[in-house]
Order: structure tokens, then sequence, then C-alpha cells
């Protein structure tokens, strides 16, 4: 195989440079199949590159004929260099699994091994090596298990393969086309997707959806007459350990079959999707499974025929578990023809309200795919009760890394601070397992609770232990447990035909940083930052000190806090939306405040947000489990943050903070402006100074100038108008229209 380099596409996380220290080195690769083949084909290039070598043998019995300084070794054959072997020794005696996609880290004696049970360790320990860089091969490394917490870690692409008269080519997209698809067809030349599984690869993901899960006509069609261009599409993932997935139309008995009913419980019905899985499988063996949106936002689904859920999900689930494969139904359901006049009607309820009393009642192979709040992505929600509702069933947590609502990859909005506040939120108080833990397969108890626990002599440092055994995220309890199955973390893809991948080059992070948080939930999202920054930008210093004037520094001072920043210039204090509707982006305060979309702040001259409280409101604060209930509940305790989502407050409420809500708006909205004036200043500077490409610095200088425009109309437009309502001035006489 050889790996590609796709001409005029920027490498992103993977430049050349990025493989100096591996490349630089004696290398024996051990192991069969494709994966270890991928793993010595890039190691091949990069000594090739950077004057190494590595054995091109795959027989773990040829494995003498040294000397080393590297050794990538998969399965439990008996022959390894003496170094390896004592480090297998040492493995086996703590008694600890490495798993399909773990691997075990180490070097002494001038040796650095990797060791893998199955090939896909030896892949993933492959690019770990590259993300270490020189730092492998210095020191001793005392053994490392390496294993990820979540087992599936997904990415799903709202791709169309016919161009949408509305919402394109991809929906939600802002980084060109799609990278499978153009005008009607797959695209004739798909070397670009081998290039992206590489790169997913590089930062643990999966699992990849290639189309929309609002399936039209064509894409429904990929399930049956159009299959082969799925087949192609997985061929090139293939070599990167990442399995396809493919969303389909609830419908597709009728749609594609002719039959007069889509009812779940039909045994045509039923016997049309299990021969359409068969086919499905004879053409792709690995394929991973389906995404479903069904009876959400007009598509189809089994209320049509007075069935649940659970009875569509597992019909296909029935379909599907013969050959391991998994059904994603998405929880993503909800009334979109609300009347806004109708406060007893919260959209913010609605998922709890249709899955929480389906629990228990799904297929093993039944994955419920929950958006992380409760209302579509916002900038700042509270996480999703539904998360920890539903313990006898398998949950993912959906987020979305293409930025829908935070500024359309025209903004720098590093997301992975928000997600790594979802991911390690305890919705059943701090007894309780973390969102990482019910997505990764942990327990509901009352005992004690270890986020990615791990043995007695081992701590956990990024999906590490050392001298210890790894919990693979799971939270290892004290007392009664109940089991949550786990199902992953999903991410909706942020990636088109750009040059740059993803629209604006600083949003490459964002992806980088899903992958790397579904692998490792307790990572640190400014410690992910810097490791995307030192392999992305391979001629930046390598440590941060020297001032603020040094080019790594400058991009953590633009991204450590821009998610926050962008919240600051938006909608305040966990209230959302109030964005253009249809396509979402820039300010438009009631532009959602009479439509039947469910999205609404019910500002009026005294006050501002929705009232979910069970005392007075819609009762959304009862489907949390305490002590969360009564925090939300409670006017005094709600976290700032969120408090215009849960309560109607007057703009004179006093914060925790001690502003007011009117004063906290407007300093707010100036503050957020002057902190995209500050990050210009800042991405100017390293204009000329050779460590950041042309093209791409003038790209993000592009891109700040469009962001500080519309931080301003954000700051303008949200200040005026609740000065209007209002009539409370600015405390500090600032200018307000």
């Amino acid at each position: 195989m050889t790996v590609l380099e796709p001409a005029g596409v920027h490498q992103a996380w993977l430049p050349p440079e990025a493989f100096r220290a591996i490349g630089a080195r004696r290398a024996l690769v051990l192991g069969d199949g494709p994966l270890a083949g991928t793993v010595r084909d890039e190691l091949a290039q990069a000594c090739a590159r950077y004057g190494g070598s590595v054995r091109p043998g795959g027989d773990l019995a040829s494995a003498d004929g040294g000397p080393y300084d590297l050794v990538l070794a998969a399965g439990a054959g008996e022959s390894l260099p003496a170094v390896a072997a004592a480090v297998r020794a040492e493995v086996r005696s703590l008694g600890a699994e490495i798993g399909g996609e773990g691997f075990v880290l180490a070097r002494r004696d001038g040796v650095t091994v990797v060791l893998a049970d199955e090939p896909a360790g030896l892949l993933y320990g492959l690019f770990h090596l590259v993300r270490l860089g020189e730092a492998a091969f210095e020191d001793t490394i005392a053994v490392e298990h390496h294993r990820p917490a979540l087992r599936l870690r997904m990415l799903d692409h709202w791709d169309n393969v016919d161009v949408h008269p509305v919402m394109g080519q991809v929906e939600r997209g802002y980084a060109g086309g799609s990278i499978f698809w153009r005008d009607g067809a797959l695209r004739d030349d798909l070397r670009r997707v081998r290039a992206y599984a590489r790169l997913l690869a590089a930062c643990g993901i999966n699992a990849v959806a290639v189309n929309n899960v609002n399936v039209h006509t064509t894409e429904a069609r990929l399930l049956t007459d159009r299959l082969g261009d799925v087949a192609a599409i997985a061929g090139e993932l293939r070599p990167y350990g990442i399995r396809v997935h493919l969303s389909v139309d609830f419908a597709a008995p009728v749609t594609l079959g002719g039959a007069s009913t889509a009812d779940p419980l039909d045994e045509d019905v039923r016997t049309w999707w299990a021969e359409t899985t068969e086919r499905v499988y004879d053409t792709i063996p690995d394929f991973g499974g389906y995404v479903v949106k069904a009876d959400s936002e007009g598509r189809p689904g089994p209320f049509a025929y007075g069935r649940s859920h659970a009875d569509g999900a597992n019909m296909l689930a029935e379909a599907l578990a013969p050959f391991g494969g998994v059904v994603h139904w998405r929880a993503f359901v909800y009334d979109h023809r609300q009347d806004w006049r109708d406060r007893s009607t919260d959209r913010a309820r609605a998922a709890h309200d249709h899955f929480a009393p389906l629990d228990g009642l799904f297929g093993d192979n039944v994955i419920l795919q929950v958006k992380h709040g409760p209302i579509d992505f916002q900038p700042r929600e509270p996480v999703s009760p539904v998360i920890a509702a539903m313990p006898a069933t398998r949950v993912a947590v959906e987020l979305q890394v293409t930025q829908e609502y935070t500024g359309q990859q025209r903004h720098v909005c590093y997301l992975a601070p928000m997600w790594s506040e979802v991911l390690g939120f305890r919705l059943s108080g701090p007894a309780g397992p973390s969102v990482a833990q019910i997505a990764g397969g942990a327990a509901a108890h009352h005992g004690r609770a270890a986020h990615g626990a791990a043995a007695a002599n081992g701590a956990v440092s990024n999906g590490a232990v050392s001298n210890g055994a790894v919990s693979n995220g799971v939270a290892e309890l004290d007392g009664t447990a109940q089991t949550y199955g786990g199902g992953g973390l999903v991410g909706v893809s942020n990636v088109g035909d750009d040059d740059f991948w993803t629209g604006h080059p600083l949003a490459q992070a964002n992806l980088y940083a899903f992958g790397r948080l579904a692998w490792a939930p307790d990572a640190d999202p400014a410690a992910i930052l810097d490791e995307w920054i030192g392999l992305t930008f391979p001629a930046f210093p390598p440590d941060m000190t020297g001032g603020p004037d040094r080019p790594r520094s400058v991009l953590h001072a633009i991204m450590d806090d821009s998610w926050r920043t962008y919240e600051r210039y938006t909608a305040p204090l966990g209230v959302g939306f109030m964005v253009r509707p249809g396509h979402h982006y820039g300010p438009d305060v009631d532009g959602y405040e009479y439509t039947p979309w469910g999205t609404y702040h019910f500002a009026d001259r005294d006050g501002v947000g929705v009232d979910r409280t069970r005392a007075t409101g819609t009762g959304y604060t009862g489907q949390y489990p305490e002590p969360w209930s009564q925090v939300y509940e409670s006017i005094e305790r709600c976290p700032d943050e969120v408090l215009l989502f849960f309560h109607h407050v007057p703009y004179g409420h006093v914060l925790h903070s001690g502003s007011t809500v009117i004063q906290h708006i407007y300093d707010t909205h100036f503050a957020g402006v002057e902190e995209v004036v500050r990050a210009q200043a800042l991405w100017a500077g390293l204009a000329g100074a050779g460590s950041v490409p042309p093209a791409l610095h003038a790209r993000v200088a592009d891109l700040l100038d469009e962001q500080l425009r519309c931080a301003r109309e954000w700051r303008d437009q949200v200040n005026t108008y609740f000065f209007r309502k209002s009539g409370v001035p600015d405390a500090h006489g600032r200018r307000i229209w």
C-alpha cells in the first residue's frame, strides 16, 4: 500500500516532519494482516525520507538480526528480540489485557518497544510514537498500557450524494463539498479519502458514516443498487482500521422495495431488511451498521404505524445481529411544529419523554445516540438528562464538530474545553459515573467512582497507566452497581473538500481533539491543543517559554479560551439560539421567537429566560437525577452559565458573579469583541515569521476579519435589543444603539 499525501491538500497533523523521529530509526515490525501492513508501509516511507530502516518481514519467527532502535509487534508469537520479550513478560506478569485496540509502550536498553494483541493496537501505537516524536527515544519509559476509553469513536458525515437545493452537498458543512460525493456520484479519485482515514486513525477514530442522516432519494439507494459506492469508500478506510456505516431511510421497504408498509412488526418488512442487510455484508464484510433518524423533523419512523422507537430500532438490530453490526438510533425527536403560544410544550423535554420509558426494551446491538444537550448543539447547554436515564440501554453521546452554532468555521472556536466539561459531568452527582464513563460502559452506583480508574499501582494519564492495569475508562466501583452498556462517542464531521480540510485552518484542532477525547476523555484540552500545534506546525519551537510573541504561545492565547469568547458575544447565560433562521449564522435575537421550532427566550420588558422548573414551569428540571434536579430548580443555586435555560428572571437579578443579568449581558458582549480584537493582533504578529505558511496565515487573517465584523454585529444587536426591552443603561456608559 502506498501512503498517500495528496498534492495541494494541507497535511494537517501528519506532515512529513512529524515522522522524522521514527523515520530515523532501525525498526522491526512483526505482525500479520492489512493493518500491520499499514504500519510497515508508514514506517518504510518515513525511513526512506529520514535515513532509517525497517525490516520488511511480518513473521514473528524472524525477529533475529538486529540491532533495532524500535520494535513494534502484534500477536502472541514467542520469537521477539530480547528487550521486547522482556517487556512482554512484564506485561504478562501484571495480568493485564492489552485489548484489541490497545498497546503497550516501553523503552529500555536503548530500544523503544510497542506491543499489541491485535494489529489495530499496533497502528494506534505507531501514531502515538509520532505524537511523542524524539521523546519516544529518550531515557527509559516504564511499561505503559494504552487503550481507548470508548470502543466506538465515530464521525457522522451529513454529506448528500446529490446537491440539496437548500443544504447543498454537505448539510451544515462549512468546508466546501463532500470528500466522498460530487454532483450525484461517487468521486472518481478517492485518494483523499485514504488520506482522511490516515488523519482519523492518527487521532483515534475508528468508524465513519458516509451520508446524511436526513436520507434523501439518491442517498437511500446506497443501501441497494449503489452499494458499490459505499464498498469503494470502505476500501479506502479499511487500511486504517475504520469501519464504514450508512445512514438509512426507515421507509426503505416502501421507497426502495415497493412494499405497501414499513411497519417494523410486519414479517415481510423484517424479511426485506434481513435480506437487504445480508447483501450489504456480502459486499462489505466489515460493515459497521446503520444510522437512523426517525420520526424527527419530518423523517419517517415507527410512529406512523403506532409502534415505538424500540420496535423500529430492534427490527434493524435483528437484521444486523448475525453479522455483528449495530444500529445507531438517534434520540433527536421533538415536535418541530410547536405553537409558540403554548408554554407547556418544551422541546428540551422531548427526548427524555420519548425514550426514558423505553429503557431496557432495546436490543443489545442498538445504540441510542443522544445529543450532549437537550436542544441542539448550542454554545452552552446543560447536559442531556437522557444520558443517565437509560442504564439498561447502550448510549452514545453525540457532539457537533462542525460549527453550526459556534461560528461555522468562520470564527475561531476551539470546542475541546466544552466537550471536556460535558464528558466529565456527573449527572448523578460526585458518586455517579461521568458522561464519558456512561458512553464507555460504566455503572450507576452509590459508592466510589474513579474516572478512568486504574489498578492500585497505576495512575491514569491521557489513557495510559504505568505499572498497573488500565480500566478502559470504566469506573471501578464499590457496592451495588448497575451497568451501562456504553455506545461510544459520535461527532458530526467538520470536513469537506477544502484545501485545509475544515475551511478554517484552526478548526482542524476540533477534529483532532474529538478523536483524542474519544480515546481519552479525561485528557486536558490545552494539552491536546498543544499536541496538535506541535504536529501541525513543526517549525514552532517546542516550548512555550519566551513571552507572548512565541508562535506556540500565540496560538494558545488565540484558541484556549475561544469557545468562551464566542459564548460571551452570542446568546447569554445559556438561553441559546438568537441566530438567523435557516442558515444559523449571525445574530437575530427574535429570529426563532415566533416560529414552531421550540427555541424561545421569552424576553419581555421585565426579564428573560425559560421557566423549566417543576414549581411554575415546564417541569424539565424533574428529568434530572439528584442533586441536579434540585440545583437547577433553585434560582439561587442554578449555575449562572445556564440560568436563562432554566429560569425566567428579572433583568436586575443578581448573579453569583455579583453582576445583574442586564449588566452581565452588556459586559460580556463588549468583552467578547475585545478578545477577538486581541486575537486578530496576535495572529497578525506571526506574519512573515516563517513558522506559518503564507497561504495558511492569509486564510486565518481573512477569517479573523470576518469574525470581528460578526462579533461586533452580535454585540450591537444583543445589547441594543436588551437595552430597548429593559430600559436599563450600561453602567459604564458605553455606546449602545
